[in-house]
């Protein structure tokens, strides 16, 4: 949307959309192709647009509830409340949580909203898939394999059109096949970037917390109950990777260390962040804006499964075979719990500086902003004068004026900092002058 586009006036947008496309009167420029190819999905299903039957209910409460208690997703369930119970509940809003074929395992959140979103069959057990349901963030997620946001009309069913929601799956990291996904639904405010972040967040905190789980010490004991030992669960099969503030990833497995070409930390980085089981027509277009021929992107993987072993770099679809921890992962499940200065401390820099690779450049970007965020809302002066002795925040005015405010009033410091923060604006300005004048000076062609 553009920025002077008001929630309402989107709103009425979508609906219109939504009106001509299930009448069959007209075409969808105004709706994103995600969007679009969903609701052409939920057409051909037989999916009722107008909201007449309700997704349908998978199972009594004490099936749900036994199928809850095994469920890997329980483990982490905790987690999500701290992440996004407490948030939802004081913001009007729900969270809930599914498995990998739509069905909610848990709707929490502010009381009054739950009981809206009961009326539209949003509750535990009812199978909220994109077949079941219509276009729903939940369910897209689960068609689509990455985090998604819908915004009121874009649901398919027009009993959803006064919610928004925002959804990520969240993956095994053993296998990387969806255990489930995570969603946050309420009003105009799930509508934005940070919701859609949270959820990213929130994901990524419970994949991180499930490696802990799978590889936490374990304890043999004895018929007095005494340890007799203790092992790892997953011993030493797991991969770290390392590919912040660096063109090469440093990948370890099993004590052994590769330093990884720049084109082979792209594809690893790009496989980590998709998950396993990546088609490799997928995982060309994560790679690059061009066209990469699949005889390309074949020799590229063969040359790489030639470094790390075929036991390590599955095919077709491609993915690792072991679990993986991230430092930049590691970053986000700090910032998703508010440690932000143990995600600063571990944040050696951007994600591959200068791959161009489009997910790379997406999840860098996205990983930057939540950082910048997390210090310059934090407005803590420690953490502020490490962002902008760092290189990628040197040159922040935003984060040098924060500092300054931050500062005792009278102090050198404080002088020094807003002094930085002036000259970066100058520096700034003094570029867009020049272009505007030369602009003014440009001669005419009429």
């Amino acid at each position: 949307m553009a920025a002077s586009t008001t929630p309402t006036t989107a709103a009425s947008a979508l609906r219109a959309a939504h009106e001509r496309f299930v009448t069959g009167s007209g075409t969808l420029p105004e709706v994103r192709s995600l969007v679009a190819d969903s609701w052409r999905r939920c057409a051909a299903c037989g999916v009722r647009p107008d909201g007449s039957l309700l997704p349908p209910l998978r199972s009594t409460s004490g099936e749900l509830a036994a199928y809850r208690r095994n469920h890997p997703l329980a483990a982490v369930l905790p987690l999500f409340r701290e992440l996004l119970g407490a948030g939802a509940a004081d913001d009007g809003h729900v969270f809930a949580v599914g498995d990998a074929d739509g069905t909610l395992l848990w709707v929490e959140g502010d009381s009054a909203a739950v009981r809206r979103a009961e009326r539209m069959h949003f509750v535990e057990g009812a199978v909220w898939s994109e077949a079941q349901a219509g276009t729903n963030a939940p369910g897209l997620v689960l068609e689509v394999g990455h985090p998604v946001q819908i915004v009121a009309g874009e649901h398919y069913s027009s009993a959803v059109h006064d919610w928004s929601c925002a959804a990520a799956p969240v993956r095994d990291p053993a296998s990387g096949r969806a255990l489930g996904v995570v969603d946050l639904s309420g009003g105009d405010t799930i509508a934005t970037p940070p919701a859609l972040a949270a959820v990213r967040g929130a994901a990524l905190a419970a994949e991180a917390e499930l490696v802990c789980t799978r590889f936490a010490p374990r304890a043999l004991l004895g018929p007095d109950g005494r340890v007799l030992s203790v092992s790892a669960a997953g011993g030493d099969r797991g991969i770290r990777l390392a590919a912040l503030g660096r063109d090469s990833v440093l990948l370890e497995v099993a004590g052994e260390v590769h330093r990884l070409s720049p084109r082979h930390s792209e594809i690893v980085v790009a496989l980590v962040l998709e998950g396993r089981g990546v088609p490799g027509n997928r995982l060309a277009v994560d790679l690059s804006e061009r066209e990469v021929p699949a005889s390309t992107l074949r020799a590229e993987m063969t040359r790489l499964r030639a470094v790390l072993g075929p036991d390590l770099l599955g095919s077709r679809p491609y993915g690792l075979m072991l679990p993986v921890r991230t430092d930049f992962g590691e970053v986000a499940a700090l910032l998703t719990e508010g440690r932000v200065a143990e995600a600063l401390e571990l944040y050696s820099g951007p994600l591959l500086p200068r791959s161009e690779a489009p997910v790379v450049v997406e999840h860098r970007r996205a990983l930057e902003q939540q950082i910048r965020g997390a210090v310059l809302g934090g407005g803590e002066v420690l953490l502020l004068r490490r962002w902008v002795n760092t290189a990628w925040g040197a040159d922040d005015a935003t984060a040098w004026q924060a500092l300054a405010r931050g500062l005792p009033s009278g102090s050198p410091q404080r002088a020094a900092a807003a002094a930085r923060a002036r000259a970066l604006d100058v520096a700034v300005a003094v570029p867009s002058q020049v272009r505007r004048h030369a602009a003014v000076l440009q001669p005419s062609h009429s």
